[in-house]
C-alpha cells in the first residue's frame, strides 16, 4: 500500500496547483485491465465529459483495454465529448502517475482532438 500512499501524495500537490489556476481538469485514472479520463469543472462539483476503456462506444473496435491504442482511443473519446461540451482548455491531472505509457498516450491523443493543455 505504500506504493498507492505515495501516488496520492503527489497527486494531491498537483490538484493543489490545478485549483488555482481555476480551469477545467483532465484527470486520468490507470488500473491494471482499464484506463478511465473525467474532465471535471474548473470547480470540481460537476463531470462535463468521461470516457474509458469499460463504454462498449470506446472499445468496440480495439483488441485489448490495456494497451496504446486503448489509451488514444480514451483520449480521442474525452476530448470530442469536451469540445461538444464547448471546454477546450483543461489543466492534465495525471493522478501521480508517471507520464509515460499508457498515461502519455492518453494526453497525445486528446492534444491531437483538439484540446489544449
Amino acid at each position: 500500500m505504500e506504493k498507492n500512499i505515495a501516488r496520492l501524495r503527489r497527486a494531491k500537490s498537483t490538484r493543489a496547483h490545478i485549483r488555482k489556476l481555476e480551469v477545467a481538469r483532465l484527470s486520468v485514472h490507470r488500473s491494471n485491465q482499464h484506463l478511465y479520463a473525467q474532465v471535471f469543472s474548473a470547480s470540481g462539483d460537476r463531470v462535463i465529459a468521461a470516457a474509458s476503456t469499460l463504454q462498449e462506444s470506446v472499445n468496440a473496435d480495439l483488441k485489448g483495454t490495456k494497451n496504446l491504442v486503448a489509451a488514444a482511443a480514451v483520449g480521442k473519446a474525452v476530448a470530442e465529448r469536451c469540445l461538444a461540451a464547448g471546454i477546450d482548455k483543461v489543466a492534465f491531472d495525471r493522478s501521480g502517475f508517471r507520464y509515460h505509457g499508457r498515461v502519455k498516450a492518453l494526453a497525445d491523443a486528446a492534444r491531437e482532438a483538439g484540446l489544449k493543455f
